[in-house]
């Protein structure tokens, strides 16, 4: 039996599907985050993130710990074409290693062009066109770009609260015990060190926005996030993709943010058709990896 496997290496965590020559699923694993934001030559971050998927994943399958596969695809948040850290070891002769908006691409529209929107942890805009030409729009990482993300909205959310905070406004102190509770903290100035020192994980901080955007007060800095998502999406296809847009992402879990991203991208391209992600992005990655050996898999057996 030949095998394949695609791994999803996102910021909160990594996601690797095992599967045969047919496009049969056979197995799924888990690990941790695998990008390498701030990583030094010594991290093993992506390492241990990428082969404990892929163990865990051979281990769901019931295959051998020596099993080969015949090529492995992975996605990585914020990879630029080099690793930092520990290089993975992954049981392939065709390993790929590539950033993970093409495997979220290719997941969401299984091979044909269009755009994704994507608003994870992170967020990005990436299209392709029917020559394969693509563009990367957004994705600016969470200390200068990122709107319309998890972290993005909760950095916007916190940063509210800080200036009321300093100017003696009371007017968001419902907010502000909130978001103090949820992590524990007793003020928000211990909040914002703990993160600042690292006892606060990004991919932790951001889980706080679905609570965020519970509260009117913030529902606003929502809608600016989404409006820009909508404003990339819209430069994709004036570049040249065409108006197939995908939503991709946990942000999306959020009905009225959902909502403001589909208004304001049919506000600005009324023809757009907005689409249902076909596959999650760890299925983007397996069927790359059937193209690496010029299989045409489309439809996975799950």
């Amino acid at each position: 039996m030949n095998l394949f496997a695609g791994i999803d290496g996102g910021q909160s965590s990594t996601v690797a599907v095992v599967g045969d020559e047919r496009g049969r699923i056979l197995g799924r694993g888990s690990a941790g985050p695998a990008d390498e934001i701030g990583a030094t030559n010594e991290s093993t971050r992506l390492r241990d993130a990428l082969q404990g998927a892929l163990a865990a994943a051979c281990a769901d399958a019931g295959l051998p710990v020596e099993s080969r596969f015949e090529a492995i695809v992975a996605g990585v948040s914020g990879y630029d074409g080099r690793v930092y850290g520990a290089m993975p070891a992954l049981p392939s002769p065709r390993t790929v290693l590539l950033h993970d908006t093409p495997i979220a691409h290719a997941g969401a529209l299984v091979g044909r062009p269009g755009v994704i929107v994507i608003a994870g942890t992170g967020s990005v805009v990436y299209g392709r066109d029917d020559d394969g030409r693509s563009w990367t729009l957004g994705g600016w990482g969470y200390l200068f770009g990122d709107e319309g993300s998890a972290f993005g909205i909760v950095r916007e959310a916190l940063s509210a609260m800080m200036r009321a905070q300093d100017d003696g406004d009371v007017s968001l102190a419902a907010e502000t015990q909130a978001v103090c509770n949820f992590f524990a903290m007793p003020s928000l100035r211990r909040l914002v060190h703990a993160f600042y020192k690292n006892e606060i994980a990004r991919d932790r901080l951001a889980a706080y926005a679905a609570e965020a955007m519970r509260f009117d007060a913030f529902h606003s800095l929502a809608d600016r996030g989404a409006e820009r998502l909508a404003t990339l999406a819209q430069s994709a296809v004036a570049a040249g993709a065409p108006a197939r847009i995908a939503l991709i992402g946990g942000v999306f879990a959020d009905g009225r943010f959902g909502h403001a991203v589909r208004t304001a991208i049919l506000r600005g391209i009324p023809h757009a058709e907005i689409v249902e992600p076909r596959y999650e992005p760890v299925y983007g990655a397996l069927l790359l990896a059937y193209r690496e050996l010029g299989r045409d898999v489309t439809d996975l057996q799950r």
